[in-house]
């Protein structure tokens, strides 16, 4: 208990000395669940970290309120040659925070550090393409092959100062794994209409309202200043929106909706969230990370990758855990993003169906393994993953969690930390909105290291198949036929049983009723929208 009191008091002292900064400002307090570890752009691809970053750092692209892309720092792009070739109009006039003017030297220097050892966003600037400087505010792009969503990502590749990287020896990323952050991990130089003051990795971090952003159209905005506290504590979070020492908190856990609902200060803002939440196995490794299995991979059996998906009741996991606030999911994309999505169906719960399907793959008692789970990533995560436990040893099989905060959980599982993952529960929301970057980004096959095809495919997943009708849906131009192709790409992944999708879960913010600010379907909380009434 007095642990417990302890931690509270400090967690009322971080609130009472960010009110007293605010006082007299209109500053926003928010609250997540999760942390915000690292200030370089380029460290982590995950929605939180991308929506905190895209408040100070710009793409040439951006995003509106109905995801819509739209001119961000290219005030305009051609398309040539069917998508081999592009025209990028930079605009004029736009300065970073320090006051270095952006320029097309800029785009170049950030298309080479996205691309470079370290980064997480190796998929978002193909690799091949080729960045030629026509003139200070002209950059041409050439591919060897069409590309003609090439720039769909690019909302989220967010560009950097290459004179104040320079400067600051802040030219490499600086990857998840590293144990000493670079001077971008600690420091901000962006064009965006916030910039950050202060950063106190998973403690604070402070954002000041820019005088000078160039985006008078889009700025929305009357908010001066952002404090951000991490809580990861779902009570605590609640508890500061209801008395009023937070004004924004993300997410408000599923049992908690009504209560805020109900209270005078703060309401709750809901909707449906574009991410698909799933589960996936190692299927490369000849022998398991974590597992009482000795000298071969059980997950390289598809008979025990079907075993496990007929052992997860989709339904339980709807009703109890997430409170029916979440859509069960056949494919690993949303609905929102493929028409044809309601005609694939998941294959039944069936644990005795999983029973003997792993007695038939040699183990009639089924086998241990570890399986890694993040607790402050995804709506009640650690929640599915103990409710995958409890169903698995039904079938068997002993499931030994690994229970983490998602700092420590994406440096271990990610590319930078070489996958170290058995089994492992992972959320994903498409940057360019298609089905393509799912299937070349999460499902294709990650065995070629001079190509960025599967940074995200944790479990090695792999069918030639499915990559070749993936490189052939990037080209087509034929809509009709390229929605075929597509239902014929997820119809093998199913088939295969690489992975397991679960559901999309539902979107839940807590506001203060002092603020506005539109909710997203990619859950990006961008504060030059929000407004204090």
């Amino acid at each position: 208990m007095l642990k417990r009191s302890l931690l509270l008091a400090a967690t009322a002292a971080a609130f009472l000395s960010a009110t007293a900064l605010g006082a007299g400002a209109a500053t926003v307090r928010y609250a997540n669940q999760g942390d915000l570890k690292s200030l370089d752009p380029y460290t982590l691809n995950e929605t939180t970290t991308n929506a905190h970053l895209g408040n100070v750092y710009e793409g040439l692209t951006s995003r509106g309120k109905d995801l819509a892309i739209g001119p961000g720092l290219a005030e305009r792009w051609e398309m040539l040659e069917g998508g081999k070739r592009w025209m990028f109009y930079l605009r004029k006039g736009v300065k970073f925070h320090n006051g270095n003017d952006f320029t097309a030297d800029d785009v170049l220097f950030s298309a080479d550090r996205v691309r470079a050892q370290g980064s997480n966003f190796l998929t978002r600037v193909p690799k091949d393409a080729k960045f030629t400087k026509v003139d200070d505010y002209t950059v041409e792009v050439t591919l060897p092959t069409p590309n003609p969503i090439m720039h769909y990502q690019w909302d989220t590749w967010y560009i950097m100062d290459k004179e104040w990287a320079e400067q600051n020896n802040a030219t490499a990323p600086t990857p998840a794994s590293a144990q000493t952050p670079g001077h971008a991990a600690l420091n901000t130089n962006g064009t965006g209409p916030f910039r950050i003051e202060s950063h106190q990795p998973g403690v604070r971090t402070v954002f000041k309202a820019n005088p000078t952003w160039w985006n008078d159209a889009k700025k929305e905005h009357n908010i001066t200043e952002v404090i951000f506290t991490p809580i990861g504590n779902d009570a605590t979070r609640v508890a500061a929106l209801l008395s009023g020492e937070v004004d924004i908190i993300e997410p408000v856990p599923i049992q908690d909706i009504a209560r805020i609902n109900a209270s005078p200060n703060a309401r709750t803002l809901t909707g449906p969230e574009v991410r698909t939440i799933f589960l996936s196995f190692d299927q490369v490794r000849d022998e398991l990370l974590s597992s009482n299995v000795k000298g071969k991979n059980p997950f390289k059996d598809k008979r025990v990758r079907e075993a496990f998906y007929k052992a997860i009741d989709i339904e339980t996991i709807k009703s109890r855990v997430m409170r029916n606030l979440a859509t069960p999911s056949a494919l690993m994309i949303a609905p929102e993003f493929f028409p044809l999505s309601k005609e694939f169906t998941r294959p039944k719960y069936d644990p005795d169906g999983a029973k003997k399907l792993l007695a038939e793959a040699g183990y009639p008692n089924g086998f241990e393994v570890g399986m890694n789970c993040p607790t402050d990533r995804y709506v009640n995560d650690g929640e599915i993953c103990q409710a995958a436990v409890g169903m698995l040893a039904r079938v068997g099989i002993k499931i030994n969690p690994i229970f983490e905060p998602k700092a420590q959980y994406f440096a271990k599982v990610l590319k930078a930390g070489g996958y170290q993952t058995s089994f492992y529960l992972l959320g994903w929301t498409p940057g360019t909105g298609d089905p393509h970057n799912v299937l070349y980004d999460i499902m294709g096959c990650r065995d070629n290291p001079q190509s960025t095809r599967g940074e995200s495919n944790l479990g090695g997943y792999c069918n030639k198949k499915l990559d070749e009708l993936t490189d052939k849906i990037l080209v087509e131009a034929d809509a009709s036929k390229r929605t075929g192709m597509i239902a014929e790409a997820f119809k093998i992944g199913n088939e295969d049983f690489g992975y397991i999708p679960l559901h999309q879960q539902a979107l839940a913010w807590g506001v203060s009723k002092k603020f506005s600010i539109p909710q997203r379907a990619d859950n990006e909380i961008l504060f030059y929208w929000a407004r204090k009434e």
